[in-house]
């Protein structure tokens, strides 16, 4: 029994050190790593987001915004790194995994992350407005694989 207990010990130390060290690495590391990554540039460097990012690139007032600002949480900055962290590692599995696939669609967690941001920034606009509803049921042309196809129309 004692020798699990010192094991766990050590397994526990390990996890700490190491989650400092990753910590340390990206707050310290390459530099503007975190910054890079938050880049709808970098987004598109997946050949499988470069529908997505012609579409956002082309349409009008959301042009301005980062991918990261809609697709992110961001009601603390924990759970803002804790995501994208998670969604980041999700994402270069599955890439060099080659099991990408055809059709980029989003999760519910991720809808939960852009209705969230949408009221977020909206919020004086849609103060009056059922936000139970999806914003993008009214505003379909904001969805990526719409707005492409609003252009060659």
């Amino acid at each position: 029994m004692s020798l699990l207990k010192k094991l766990n010990w050590k397994v526990l130390a390990l996890l700490i050190i190491l989650g400092g060290a990753v910590g340390v690495f990206v707050a310290f590391g390459p530099p503007q790593l975190m910054a890079k990554t938050e880049t709808p540039l970098f987004c598109s460097s997946c050949h499988v987001m470069e529908s997505q990012f012609e579409a956002w690139f082309n349409v009008g007032a959301h042009r301005t915004i980062r991918c990261v600002d809609c697709h992110l949480p961001h009601e603390n900055m924990p759970a803002y790194y804790v995501w994208k962290s998670i969604d980041g590692m999700k994402d270069v599995v599955v890439f060099y995994s080659g099991k990408t696939p055809e059709t980029i669609t989003i999760s519910e967690r991720g809808k939960n992350f852009v209705q969230a941001n949408c009221i977020r920034c909206h919020s004086e606009r849609v103060a009056m407005i059922n936000q139970d509803r999806n914003c993008w049921d009214c505003h379909r042309f904001l969805q990526h694989h719409l707005a492409g196809a609003r252009m060659t129309n």
